[in-house]
């Protein structure tokens, strides 16, 4: 199974190299890789420079959402869990449009710490709201999920508007962004989003029995409290790591766990590695299609995600 996912991926990554709004042959690109002399020093630069950080950054962006979304589902028994819909996102990029606005932002360290920052607290935010005499509303949850979110969407507009000629770009976070893959930012969010999946990776054993319910997993031995902190604060560390380089991608963390689950059925155990794997898959396809669509003109990636999540956010809706 990993197998043919690390597969997909590298099959993925290496198209994402060829297309854009310059098409580069495929031979040129393993010529590139290998240090062939007959690719030109353009072609070099844009593979190498432009468009091998950017996949780097959509391959963390989307398996850090996929894996958010599988963990959110787990915890709160609700297949339409995920950051995007839960607001973490919006709380996210709050801190991180703050910390660029109050010229925080120069450092690649100070942006992921206030998204960070912003993200976890909308998710202790919306926890609190849904949290009702011991007992955790999910539909609460939801529902206080998304109209936070749009609260804070308001807020982000706001801030644009006062801090206009900073954030001037700052609306392409509304709907994702990769064009402004910076290495060292990568660099920082890498090590981080990949420690903080592999510890969530470590309790997939505890997800399982989570997933039938508290009182199950508490006889079974699981100290469910907490699973379910260290499990907010690093989905919530994921999330504010990957809004701070990329902006709101939405969907992606509801869409990816739904299918691995189909593809692989419900241990955790499998379904955290395959989403991780094919989550950051799916989002370096989707950049593709942000790129070729309209060419030279790039559709943000954000658009895409939510194209394809929307139907099956319905979908889920329905059948819940």
């Amino acid at each position: 199974m990993c197998t043919a996912l690390v597969l997909t991926l590298i099959a993925v990554a290496l198209a994402a190299l060829s297309f854009g709004s310059v098409s580069i042959p495929f031979s040129h690109v393993i010529g590139t890789i290998t240090g062939s002399e007959s690719v030109t020093a353009t072609e070099r630069t844009i593979i190498l420079s432009i468009r091998l950080p950017r996949i780097l950054l959509a391959m963390l962006v989307g398996s850090g959402l996929s894996v958010a979304g599988v963990v959110f589902q787990a915890l709160l028994r609700n297949p339409l869990a995920e950051p995007y819909i839960l607001g973490i996102s919006s709380g996210g990029t709050v801190g991180a449009i703050i910390a660029i606005g109050l010229s925080l932002g120069a450092s690649a360290i100070t942006t992921p710490l206030a998204s960070f920052a912003g993200s976890a607290a909308v998710m202790f935010l919306v926890y609190g709201i849904a949290h009702r005499r011991g007992q955790l509303d999910t539909n609460a949850l939801l529902l206080g999920g998304v109209m936070i979110g749009a609260f804070f969407n308001a807020v982000v507009l706001l801030i644009i508007a006062v801090f206009n000629q900073e954030l001037r770009n700052a609306f392409l976070w509304l709907m994702g962004n990769l064009s402004s893959a910076n290495p060292d930012a990568i660099i920082v969010v890498a090590p981080v989003l990949l420690v903080a999946s592999l510890v969530l990776l470590l309790q997939a054993r505890n997800f399982n029995l989570i997933s039938t319910g508290d009182e199950t997993a508490m006889q079974l031995g699981v100290e469910v409290k907490r699973v379910k902190r260290l499990s907010y604060l690093l989905t919530s560390l994921i999330t504010g790591l990957v809004v701070s380089v990329s902006g709101v991608i939405g969907f992606v963390g509801l869409l990816i766990p739904h299918v691995c689950r189909m593809l692989f059925g419900p241990d955790h155990r499998l379904l955290l590695p395959a989403s991780f794997l094919l989550g950051a898959s799916y989002l370096v396809a989707a950049d593709i299609l942000s790129r070729t669509l309209l060419a030279p003109s790039e559709i943000p990636v954000g658009a895409i995600t939510a194209a394809l999540g929307a139907p099956v956010f319905v979908y889920l809706l329905r059948r819940s």
